[in-house]
């Protein structure tokens, strides 16, 4: 297969946008990436669409891209529609890159795009349940209850100062998966001993990042004392160290290497590798099982390189706990250690290896199909030496992971990107 390249990235600013449609948010990501790339839609040879909640909300189903960019330059080109809960955006690239690497197509569009903000709050909610599997979804989420409860009970054994601060209630309205991150966060904590301050200092960082990325939909600086202080969302999570909701799209233009060097793209960056792998029912405890370290294994043989040699990371952090555990999965430090590398100050800008600086999924924002998209965009502009107050210096290699929806005790899915100035 040949190399394939990154010539542009396009994205919104995400946000609750009531009154954009999808459709709206697509071209306006898509134009900025063809323009970034210094080339029109009309170049674009094929097209990979990502959503997962259109047809959720509005009935829209099958031929999502077909719908949303008709009327535009990108109208009658080939289009592929991705669902795959919230590493659609990533599979989407995977997909592009695929078929670039291959010589299908020369020129392909990845575009990822998702309104999940709604009024009807219940319903708004409810979508997060459908990247469950939805006919066993009570025993499922029975499961995560009892895996909760077995964590809370080793916590009170081996740290019952933690388990003295659990309260008594769980917090306020939520998305079930900030209840399955709650529940993973206990076990971490009953095993290694994390501790909420750790949790609190990752957050706290991503909302400091966040401040100069003018795409982002949180843009408050914070304390990780104030992160502590914030509203009880499922214990020991607050609401800063949550996602939020919103909408959004982020685009990617990837070409071929020999369209690269026809048009002499001295800002392309090279798609160095690009794996991507599906949840199992694995034991939480056979760790060596874990989606995201079979991802990673596959993304660094296909690379040619180690953790060791990346020099910053976009990883997806619907909580914080999200980002403690890839640090470690993903082999940025030992295992029961990503709250320490946290406190030690290695993930934040100018440590050792910063992670999330556009302020990852906490305060960037996580419109699900969008999301993955919006990692690549960040890291392109870092390679490039683009990205400005929140530029990490000499960042050569870069690695993107993002996953999806939940089976067993892990995410459905996972895809890992290596990108490379």
């Amino acid at each position: 297969m040949q190399d394939t390249w990154i010539a542009g990235v396009g994205h919104t600013v995400f946000a609750r946008h009531p009154d954009r449609s999808l459709a709206d948010l697509a071209l306006e990501a898509a134009t900025d990436a063809a323009e970034d790339a210094g080339i029109g839609l009309e170049a674009v040879d094929a097209v990979f669409f990502s959503n997962s909640t259109w047809g959720y909300f509005d009935d829209q189903h099958c031929i999502r891209a077909q719908v949303a960019l008709q009327g535009t330059p990108l109208a009658g080109k080939p289009m592929v529609n991705v669902e795959n809960a919230c590493a659609g955006a990533s599979t989407a690239l995977h997909l592009a890159r695929t078929a670039v690497a291959a010589g299908q197509y020369g020129t392909v569009l990845a575009l990822g795009a998702e309104k999940i903000f709604n009024a009807d709050t219940g319903k708004m909610f409810g979508a997060f349940l459908t990247a469950l599997d939805v006919a066993h979804a009570e025993e499922h989420l029975g499961r995560l209850i009892g895996l909760r409860e077995q964590a809370v009970g080793l916590l009170r054994e081996r740290h019952p100062e933690l388990a003295s601060r659990m309260p008594a209630e769980a917090g306020g309205q939520r998305t079930v998966f900030m209840d399955v991150y709650a529940a993973f966060a206990l076990w971490h904590m009953a095993e290694f001993g994390s501790t909420p301050e750790q949790l609190a200092v990752i957050a706290a960082k991503n909302h400091n990042h966040a401040v100069d990325n003018p795409r982002a939909q949180i843009r408050i600086p914070m304390t990780a004392e104030q992160v502590l202080e914030d509203r009880l969302v499922s214990w020991p999570l607050t609401r800063s160290m949550c996602a939020p909701i919103g909408d959004g799209a982020a685009a990617a233009i990837v070409i071929s290497d020999e369209i690269r060097r026809r048009q002499g793209g001295s800002r392309s960056v090279r798609i160095r590798a690009s794996a991507m792998r599906t949840g199992t029912d694995r034991g939480l405890d056979d760790i060596a099982a874990d989606i995201a370290i079979r991802t990673a294994r596959a993304a660094y043989e296909e690379a040619g390189i180690t953790p060791e040699e990346i020099h910053l990371a976009e990883i997806h952090d619907a909580t914080a706990f999200g980002e403690l555990h890839q640090s470690e999965v993903l082999g940025f430090c030992p295992m029961g250690e990503g709250g320490v590398f946290a406190m030690e100050g290695h993930s934040t800008l100018g440590g050792r290896l910063p992670i999330n600086t556009s302020g990852g999924l906490e305060c960037r924002g996580h419109p699900i199909g969008a999301s993955g998209l919006a990692q690549i965009h960040e890291l392109v502009l870092q390679l490039r030496g683009e990205a400005g107050p929140r530029q990490v210096e000499g960042a050569r290699l870069a690695l993107a992971e993002n996953g999806g929806g939940n089976i067993g005790n892990e995410e459905a899915t996972l895809v890992i990107h290596i990108l490379e100035r």
